[in-house]
């Protein structure tokens, strides 16, 4: 969320950024904010000022009751009742003032960092660099999804009888692959200096707004209606909401952890060739970093997310590259965020797989989450998080780069984790 000093000091720049992310209500939406500051900070004004001149009173009319001036003493409790009236219909105008701010705040998307490129689509993301070679496949090479059915690895027909399209069923050693990535994955996060964290895959509303899926993604949320909980997108949403409304100690930052989970998004209204086998998925896993972190050093550890994330690709030895997003393709909550993807051979086009992100303190003001700067004062932290890595396209990936006319020959990082070398 958005700081209403942010909006209030630097108008100007606060509305080309949201300009270069393509809101397109920028200037009612921050205007309506303005303004309802504007009247919270009057209605405070006059609401402090009753509020002092009824014990201003009080102290008076004690002082005239001692004295036996009774009569003067009543006067002056009329006129303190009527401060009292007046206080509590502030109170009840402030609190209205409060939510009405509090529900166009909720609206606004973060702002973009100002290495953010210009663009409205994928299409515009800027290529940083690509990283391997792309592998030379034979002919009669096929999709993940024809591999998957050949070796009898992951079965979708299975899931559609049990759940429904897009709840794959992972069997043999597409099951044990699954097993095997998420535990190199893991593995190499703690490595890295993550604390490694089981949390709920249920989170409550509170969560969902903390970190910002809702309510910009409530549509793209599994909701139980009956508790008001939501299955997890992502693990970045219990994770970060363990530090909701605290103050972390400077010694205990920057925090840095790392979960495996899966994951559920309703995709509503993906088709095509673009979702087919696991290029998209309602339920998935996947493993996250998480770091939060004082303001001044958030932007080298983004980098250092980074870097993880692409020492996980070279010794999977996929072929990758890493885009920085321009304002229109990127997330609600995000100030700036790399995307990397791997190169898929048999589809000859790049899937993505990771999506790192600074959000600055646009989640950190949801949650409360600060830390007590030098001199005592409370500020803002930044979070950040990773995906380090998603599993669906990466399995993908390694299934059709690395086919064989024997089998599917896999990296030699996995071969410990899976207990084989080949699937086939």
């Amino acid at each position: 969320m958005l700081q209403v000093s942010v909006l209030r000091e630097h108008t100007a720049e606060a509305l080309a950024a949201l300009a270069k992310k393509h809101y397109k209500t920028a200037e009612a939406d921050v205007q309506a904010v303005l303004d309802l500051d504007q009247r919270r900070r009057q209605l405070q004004t006059e609401h402090d000022s009753a509020q002092a001149e009824a014990n201003e009173l009080a102290r008076q009319i004690g002082g005239l009751m001692k004295a036996g001036n009774k009569a003067e003493a009543e006067e002056l409790k009329v006129r303190t009742a009527t401060l009292k009236q007046q206080t509590k219909q502030h109170a009840d105008e402030l609190a209205q003032v409060e939510q009405g701010l509090q529900q166009v705040l909720w609206k606004l998307p973060n702002l973009p960092h100002s290495s953010v490129p210009e663009g409205r689509t994928a299409q515009d993301n800027e290529v940083v660099r690509e990283v391997g070679d792309k592998p030379e496949l034979p002919a009669d090479a096929l999709p993940h999804w024809e591999l998957i059915k050949k070796y009898d690895i992951i079965d979708f027909e299975l899931g559609v009888k049990i759940t429904g399209a897009g709840f794959p069923v992972y069997k043999n050693q597409g099951a044990r692959l699954q097993r095997a990535l998420i535990n190199f994955f893991l593995d190499e996060a703690r490595a890295a200096g993550y604390t490694e964290m089981q949390p709920p895959i249920l989170v409550n509303e509170a969560s969902g707004y903390g970190t910002g899926q809702l309510p910009d993604k409530e549509g793209q949320m599994y909701h139980d209606a009956q508790d008001n909980l939501y299955l997890i997108p992502t693990s970045e949403v219990p994770i970060t909401n363990l530090y909701r409304d605290e103050i972390i100690p400077t010694e205990k930052l920057p925090i840095r952890n790392t979960a495996y989970t899966p994951c559920f998004r309703r995709e509503a209204g993906s088709w095509g060739a673009d979702v087919r086998g696991l290029n998209r998925l309602h339920q998935f896993d996947k493993v996250e970093i998480v770091q939060i972190t004082q303001p001044e050093e958030s932007y080298a550890i983004l980098e250092q997310m980074v870097a993880h994330i692409e020492s996980l690709l070279q010794k999977l030895q996929l072929p990758y590259r890493v885009l920085r997003l321009c304002g229109g393709d990127m997330g609600f909550t995000s100030a700036l965020t790399y995307d990397l993807e791997v190169w898929s051979a048999a589809q000859q086009r790049w899937l993505e797989v990771s999506s790192a992100s600074n959000f600055e303190t646009y989640q950190a003001n949801r949650l409360k989450l600060r830390y007590r700067a030098e001199g005592g004062k409370t500020q803002l932290l930044h979070t950040l998080n990773g995906s380090a890595l998603a599993l669906p396209r990466i399995v993908a990936a390694l299934l059709e780069n690395n086919q064989t006319a024997d089998g599917i020959a896999l990296p030699e990082v996995l071969h410990s984790y899976c207990g084989f070398s080949k699937i086939g």
